[in-house]
């Protein structure tokens, strides 16, 4: 409800007016009275701002530019209590097709691997670690996913396993300030890491506390540092030899594991990552054919990384009666363990539970439903189920 005016005082105009309908939806009384006052004094005046985005199309919102510098604290404000509104109506919005839109901003111009973007997605919205291993030949892409899901989280660091040492993942002290690395960097976050394997066995005890402790140490000199750096771990790795040996037999491809189990376990998905056959090369090309790859814009960018800020902030609930479902689920997998790549252990089960809680935040939900545990257990199967024999 605007502000009425006395008989005397001047009118607005029928421009102004629809702008005022506008503000109207996103301000409170008090402020619509105060934007009415200075415009009415030419101490601001109205304008349009878009936001150019592949997700939504270009949205156009109200804006106010200030005429006189004693409005310029009220037009920032009200800018930005627009731009918030607004934005609380798209994550409204894109909460319903998150699952179905994310995985396609994950290295879009990658075409398959739906399976593994699912995961990769799912990784940015738990709040609790979940690691994801991509182990495979090189020039298949897990580097470029690696890089667009550090791009779209919140807080990512990024490392090649080949350049970086214990220091570099725990951190080292400069003169006498202590520069934390890459791992409590990214605590809260994803720390992702290409070619782990290059990683130098002595460089990895950094790494295996944060994965299963969720803090860091360093000792040296006599100095004593504590970091937490409860991370996600997302991480690629070539195989033994650089290239897996042309085989559908389980047995030769574990020989080409580069990694003890101490490692291994501390995974909760390993993807096997393959370079595709001749009839999979066919349908990747025609689909590149097909479609046309648009880059997401900044603005696209920051709106992820907002939603995901703020989905995070969820703390979700279990529902009882669900819980078996898992338990029988992973029941099922133990039974068949040797037919996959990697061991099922109560860790597996750790991860199954932190990613389906991540399924519900990404719908923005605050309790797990009987679909976020169906996701998950898809993705899983697609995971475990190599198809070598």
């Amino acid at each position: 409800m605007f502000f009425r005016r006395k008989k005397d005082e001047p009118e607005f105009s029928q421009e102004d007016l629809d702008y005022l309908g506008r503000f109207n939806r996103f301000l409170s009384e008090a402020e619509m009275r105060q934007m009415e006052e200075l415009k009415l004094q030419n101490k601001i005046d109205f304008g349009e701002a878009k936001i150019v985005m592949k997700l939504h199309g270009t949205k156009v919102i109200p804006a106010v530019r200030a005429l006189s510098s004693e409005a310029e604290d009220f037009a920032e404000k009200c800018n930005l209590r627009v731009k918030k509104q607004v934005q609380k109506i798209l994550f409204e919005r894109f909460a319903e097709n998150a699952h179905h839109a994310l995985p396609q901003l994950i290295a879009s111009h990658i075409v398959g691997m739906e399976d593994i973007k699912a995961a990769v997605a799912l990784q940015l919205f738990a709040k609790d670690p979940v690691h994801i291993l991509l182990l495979g030949d090189p020039g298949t892409g897990k580097t470029d996913i690696l890089r667009s899901a550090a791009d779209l989280a919140p807080i990512a660091t990024f490392g090649l396993g080949s350049g970086t040492t214990g220091a570099g993942l725990v951190g080292t002290y400069k003169g006498f300030e202590f520069s934390p690395g890459l791992l409590p960097q990214a605590h809260q976050g994803i720390c992702a890491i290409d070619e782990l394997n290059l990683l130098k066995e002595e460089s990895r005890a950094g790494l295996y506390n944060a994965m299963e402790k969720g803090f860091v140490t360093y000792d040296k000199g006599g100095t004593h540092e504590r970091m937490n750096a409860v991370v996600n771990i997302l991480a690629t790795a070539n195989p033994k030899g650089d290239r897996f040996v042309e085989t559908r037999r389980l047995w030769d491809v574990k020989k080409q594991i580069p990694f003890d189990p101490a490692l291994m376990t501390r995974f909760h998905l390993v993807f096997l990552v393959n370079k595709p056959n001749t009839l999979q090369f066919e349908q990747i090309a025609k689909s590149i054919t097909e479609k046309s790859f648009d880059d997401a814009t900044e603005a696209d960018t920051q709106f992820i990384k907002n939603y995901i800020a703020q989905a995070k902030k969820l703390n979700v609930r279990f529902p009882k009666d669900l819980e078996q479902d898992i338990v029988t689920f992973v029941q099922l997998l133990k039974k068949q363990e040797r037919t996959f790549l990697v061991e099922i252990t109560p860790r597996t089960v750790v991860g199954f539970m932190n990613m389906v809680k991540a399924s519900a935040r990404m719908n923005f939900r605050p309790k797990v439903e009987k679909q976020d545990i169906e996701r998950v257990k898809l993705i899983f199967n697609r995971c475990l189920y190599t198809g070598l024999v």
